[in-house]
């Protein structure tokens, strides 16, 4: 359990013993400073100092890391940070089919999303009603992060760290823009240069590691994860610009239909190699 967390829990523990501070000290052989700083989460102490503070309240280290390993172990599992090097690689291609065929969805729908976007921010014509809207806005969204979730799965396959992390950073920026892109539709008037601003910033930068992460993977996939990187990079890069990023949602459209190719080869190569394992 991390900091501030640990701290509180400590001082409920405390002060369910009914023991103020200084008596805590007394049991624990630490200064009362010291305790007062671990309460107040400005430090993180060591494992030993942890484990006496409970020992002193007759509380199980145990309790608290499987809280905590609980909750960090479902957040995992739900955005394929860490999967289980048992699993059959009938999981893995199960879960990369998801992907790309959600990439396919994600294609299909951007071309009406960027029809609705434009008229609502350019024309000032909302020709979608409030529900109508936020639909197709966490439809997209579930689309993107089942979507990029494959990148996740891939980086943690193939043991690139880089394109598991840009991938899922992806992922919450998706989450941030598009829930603020929904909440705006009650907040009344709002500056949408500076969103798209933002967003052509931050997915740009995203965007150009996401393109580095995936050149790494040409030893493994060849070309097609170098052109990908490379398409990447170029539609990204313009995207951070601003000023070319026009030119970058022009790129995003072939940028899409390599980055859905690359995800089916991969679980086409899993496919594959899961037949090999039973004729063997």
């Amino acid at each position: 359990m991390n900091q501030p967390a640990l701290g509180i829990k400590i001082s409920e523990l405390r002060k369910s013993k009914g023991l103020t501070q200084e008596e805590l000290v007394e049991q624990c052989n630490i200064s009362v400073r010291t305790i007062q700083r671990i309460e107040a989460g400005e430090v993180t102490p060591r494992s030993y100092t942890i484990k006496t503070i409970l020992s002193a309240l007759d509380y199980d280290l145990e309790k608290i890391q499987t809280v905590d390993s609980n909750v960090t172990k479902e957040f995992k599992k739900l955005f394929l940070l860490e999967v289980d090097d048992s699993k059959e690689a009938s999981f893995l291609t199960r879960q990369l089919s998801i992907s790309w065929i959600s990439g396919i969805v994600y294609f299909i729908l951007g071309f009406g999303e960027f029809v609705v976007d434009y008229l609502r921010y350019f024309q000032d014509n909302m020709i979608l009603n409030t529900t109508a809207y936020s639909i197709l806005k966490l439809v997209v969204l579930t689309s993107i992060i089942l979507f990029m979730r494959g990148f996740v799965l891939s980086g943690k396959i193939f043991k690139n760290y880089l394109l598991k992390i840009t991938s899922f950073i992806f992922i919450l920026m998706g989450i941030v823009f598009y829930t603020y892109d929904i909440l705006s539709l009650h907040f009344g008037e709002f500056d949408f240069v500076i969103l798209l601003g933002a967003q052509g910033v931050t997915y740009g930068i995203i965007g150009i590691l996401l393109g580095i992460s995936v050149i790494r993977l040409q030893n493994a996939l060849g070309t097609s994860a170098k052109v990908t990187g490379i398409f990447e990079i170029i539609t990204y890069g313009c995207m951070a610009t601003i000023v070319l990023g026009f030119l970058g949602y022009i790129m995003l459209t072939p940028t899409i239909i390599l980055e859905v190719i690359l995800l089916y080869k991969i679980s086409q190569m899993l496919k594959a190699k899961q037949m090999e394992t039973q004729l063997d």
